[in-house]
């Protein structure tokens, strides 16, 4: 049912319209002048079709049309029209009406005019339901997207690669070490891609035995073994439409490797217990920590999976390659986590940022979101002093300790920061340049750059 309002000073046409419309199962509105009509359509939400007469004492039914396309300029508008009036009529078609009526008219006419504009309501409305859809999946994507925190030269060509990469259909590899946040990655493709209004479907490779494994990714039949009770579907199933995230691939005992190479090429297979192939639309996203080429080269991973799996390689830097990016984390971790555990933190000391700066953060960004958390619970006044940070972060001014100076811009901030690091880093490894870049986990070619940079002899 629509509800349409009707304006007309005519009081015959007015109810003449508006017991035809009742009769079709719709609601009438009716309004006697220009002004009235545009009230009411103003003060009265849900108003799908205007029916207008051209010719009325003070506003017309031109100025009608352009007053509430002005509010809601996808509500559609039929004009009234008398004998001598319809190049009147056709100029307001011109400024947005969707079609006219000419007097005299039949209820047939009126009712066939009234369902193509009811069809139009209708359509409109759905492309307005689903520019919101797709506004509110664009900000969803903007806040998933935003989770991958960081400004480095690193992040940006993540973040680049994520933008093409969601275009396609094609097979993603992430590799990282644990803790870099390979997950998040997976999503933010999912998110940014066509298969956006698809499930996510994630499944932790190495958590699991090479039995429950298969039951988990291809599902199980009624009685297939022991405890099998019920019919299971697995995550093949349950992405159908979708993605398919496989975290730590890498772990994939060699048996399920070949069930699951033939599931990614065939996209079918059988539950376990079943016989009846069962095919799928699924794209597959996978990550490890180990290094897969090493595993094929001393047998562990079948190549064929490999390159099946390998198709785009996304490389996710730890945090030590990166550590420019740890004051905009370590703040953004207070943000998200200091109005549950402290909300009176706002922000790190000068000190204790040296201190994480310092850090070379073997679990990378899942280890400083740990220590930031900790550091909320003991922190006192409105910030994270170095005596709240977790013992490991301590350091107690010895060799790892950095200073953060003052009355400098953050990148002259963290240019200060490198050049300390490089420096204590140069001091530990006595001169050495190649042990050096391999303290800092750099190329030796990127440290003799940096020596250059900051006159470091």
């Amino acid at each position: 049912m629509a509800t349409i309002l009707i304006i007309d000073d005519n009081d015959t046409v007015r109810d003449g319209l508006a017991h035809t419309i009742k009769k079709m199962g719709h609601d009438a509105v009716t309004a006697a002048s220009g002004a009235a009509g545009v009230d009411a359509f103003r003060a009265r939400r849900g108003v799908d079709f205007v029916i207008t007469d051209l010719k009325m004492e003070g506003m017309g039914g031109v100025d009608v049309l352009k007053a509430i396309a002005a509010v809601d300029p996808d509500v559609p508008i039929m004009i009234v029209t008398g004998f001598g009036t319809v190049e009147t009529a056709v100029e307001a078609m011109k400024l947005g009406a969707f079609d006219f009526l000419t007097k005299p008219f039949s209820p047939e006419v009126v009712r066939l005019k009234v369902e193509r504009a009811v069809e139009l309501a209708a359509a409109r409305r759905g492309r307005r339901r689903l520019e919101a859809h797709n506004e509110y999946l664009k900000t969803e994507h903007e806040g998933r997207f935003s989770e991958l925190i960081g400004t480095s030269d690193k992040m940006a060509a993540v973040c680049r690669s994520i933008d093409k990469v969601a275009q396609s259909d094609t097979t993603v590899f992430i590799a990282g070490e644990s803790g870099t946040g390979k997950e998040l990655v997976a999503r933010a493709i999912h998110r940014l891609s066509k298969r956006a209004g698809g499930p996510f479907i994630k499944v932790n490779c190495g958590a699991l035995t090479e039995t429950l494994l298969e039951s988990e990714l291809f599902g199980h039949e009624k009685g297939a073994f022991t405890g099998a009770i019920k019919t299971k579907l697995g995550r093949f199933e349950l992405a159908d439409g979708g993605t398919l995230f496989l975290d730590e691939v890498g772990d994939v005992p060699p048996a399920m490797q070949v069930k699951l190479l033939r599931a990614l090429q065939e996209q079918e297979f059988e539950r376990v217990g079943g016989e009846a192939p069962i095919q799928v639309d699924v794209r597959v996203i996978s990550a490890t920590n180990k290094d897969l080429d090493e595993e094929v080269a001393r047998g562990r991973f079948r190549q064929d999976l490999y390159y099946r799996l390998h198709v785009v390689p996304i490389r996710l830097p730890p945090l030590r390659e990166r550590r420019e990016d740890v004051p905009l984390l370590a703040q953004h971790f207070i943000d998200k986590l200091g109005p549950k555990t402290n909300p009176r933190v706002r922000t790190l000391s000068d000190a204790a940022l040296g201190r994480l700066m310092a850090y070379h953060w073997p679990g990378n960004v899942r280890e400083l979101e740990n220590a930031i958390e900790q550091s909320l619970v003991f922190a006192e006044g409105d910030h994270i002093a170095p005596a709240a940070l977790p013992a490991f972060l301590q350091g107690g001014g010895g060799e790892d300790t950095l200073e953060v100076p003052r009355e400098m811009s953050l990148p002259e901030i963290l240019d200060d920061l490198e050049r300390q690091l490089i420096l204590k880093a140069y001091h530990k490894a006595k001169g050495v340049k190649t042990e050096t870049a391999r303290l800092l986990g750099i190329k030796t070619s990127a440290l003799y750059y940096k020596l250059e940079k900051y006159k470091i002899e």
